[in-house]
């Protein structure tokens, strides 16, 4: 097989193959037996009609036909690996010979990955969530574990925010009942936005006794109705907290004394946090990157990420047994609404690639055969095959080249992230270190009883 390459405009190239008739000759030949077994012949079992037969009946050209359909994609696949052919699109292909006898050629046209230059990667600056745990954070956790363990009372007063309110509620459209928002002797957390923000507005000041009337829009924002109320509240509790001391600690935890829990919690906070600054960073730094591409990005590479990231999500989906549909119709979310978001989700990774392939090239950051050794390895590792099955299978499929360029845009992901600037929300310098995980002791699983992990 011999191919040369043509540069044409808009980003395409143009394949030119051909094939010698020798080289064709076994794709011929399976043809023939594919054929074979399809029609039937007197005195042949199916399977058995010989091809000097075949081609009598039905001439050169069906078997041809069959041949180039099953052949010519494999074809250009070696095609497209020999001239190094970054192809992001399905190509249109044009038989130019053959079809009836002697050599096949043909032309593919095919849109190809677009080389760009990007600025400003040497110093970017990146704001991500503070991994240092504070006071303030610390004592949220502990409230939270002392409203687990709190208890309600009673109190002659008007309602706050975090007060409980026993109400009668009743919403209504036009005098008709609506569903879900008819109820009595409700518990209400004041505050909690629950319903609609008019229901807190209304709740706040209010004592026992008192009845609200009042109107709000629907809660489904796809609702244009307006939904009028009717609430009595019956009763005002306050939530009780109970006092940080060391019997406290005992009985909402494992440990002693409330210097322990303490300790525990900020170990734990410390490790979400990191966890939480780290990601941001990640995610931040692939903004900042995405906003280097001036250029429009194709739209081979969109529809390409965004059918990538389809499957991965319904792939995710699956294993918890949900079907995409059922997630569509759990989050409200109608398939133009999905599409929109995995669109919006997909150019942003295009650009990043994008980038980042340039920031490779300009920095001249290469993946070298030790560090490719190192992957196969560890991919090896997880497969428990050889590495050496490992690689004659990547190299069969084509698909060492493809290894080594996702590790090079990781490598120059790398090279940006260890060169920019990471600031918190008011604009001081993070510390590096304070983003790698510590490896702790946590084999305690929990300190915290199980109530309050519910």
């Amino acid at each position: 097989m011999n191919s040369t390459l043509e540069t044409l405009e808009d980003n395409k190239v143009k394949l030119s193959v051909i094939i010698e008739e020798a080289e064709f000759e076994p794709e011929l030949d399976a043809a023939y037996k594919r054929i074979s077994k399809e029609v039937q012949m007197p005195g042949f079992r199916p399977g058995k009609v010989p091809r000097k037969l075949l081609e009598k009946q039905f001439g050169p050209e069906m078997a041809r036909e069959e041949a180039l359909r099953s052949a010519l994609p494999e074809f250009y696949s070696k095609a497209v690996y020999e001239n190094d052919v970054d192809v992001i699109a399905a190509p249109e292909i044009d038989i130019t010979g053959g079809q009836a006898e002697g050599d096949i050629s043909f032309d593919a046209v095919v849109e190809v990955r677009p080389t760009i230059a990007v600025t400003g990667h040497e110093g970017l600056r990146v704001e991500i969530p503070s991994p240092m745990v504070t006071d303030q954070d610390l004592e949220e956790r502990v409230d939270s574990i002392r409203r687990q363990h709190s208890e309600l009372k009673a109190v002659d007063r008007a309602a706050a925010n975090e007060d409980h309110v026993t109400i009668d509620i009743a919403g209504t459209i036009n005098g008709e009942p609506v569903p879900g928002l008819t109820a009595e002797d409700y518990d209400y957390v004041v505050g909690s936005g629950a319903v609609v923000a008019e229901i807190d507005e209304n709740l706040v000041g209010a004592k026992a006794g008192d009845e609200l009337t009042f109107s709000a829009g629907h809660p489904d924002e796809t609702q244009d109705d307006t939904i009028d109320f009717a609430i009595t509240v019956k009763e005002v509790q306050e939530q009780v907290l109970p006092e940080t001391t060391d019997d406290f600690a005992r009985e909402a935890s494992e440990f002693e004394t409330m210097d322990e829990l303490r300790d525990d919690l900020s170990h734990r906070l410390a490790d979400v946090k990191r966890a939480q600054a780290a990601q941001a960073l990640d995610e931040q730094t692939g903004q900042a990157l995405a906003a280097l591409v001036t250029d429009d990005v194709s739209e081979a590479l969109i529809e390409d990420e965004m059918e990538n990231r389809s499957q991965d999500m319904a792939m995710r989906l699956q294993a918890q047994g949900i079907q995409l549909e059922q997630y569509l119709q759990i989050t409200g979310t109608t398939p133009e609404g999905f599409r929109e978001q995995l669109r919006e989700q997909a150019e942003v990774s295009a650009r990043v690639d994008l980038a980042l392939r340039s920031i490779a090239e300009s920095e001249n950051i290469e993946v070298g055969d030790e560090e490719l050794d190192v992957e196969l390895r560890e991919l090896a590792t997880q497969l428990e095959q050889p590495i050496e099955t490992i690689r004659e299978q990547l190299e069969a499929a084509g698909r060492l080249k493809a290894i080594r360029s996702d590790m090079r845009i990781r490598a120059a992901l790398q090279w940006v992230t260890e060169r920019a600037e990471i600031v918190d929300e008011n604009g001081n310098q993070v510390d590096r270190d304070l983003l790698e995980q510590p490896e702790h002791d946590h084999d305690h699983a929990d300190h915290v009883s199980e109530e309050e992990e519910e």
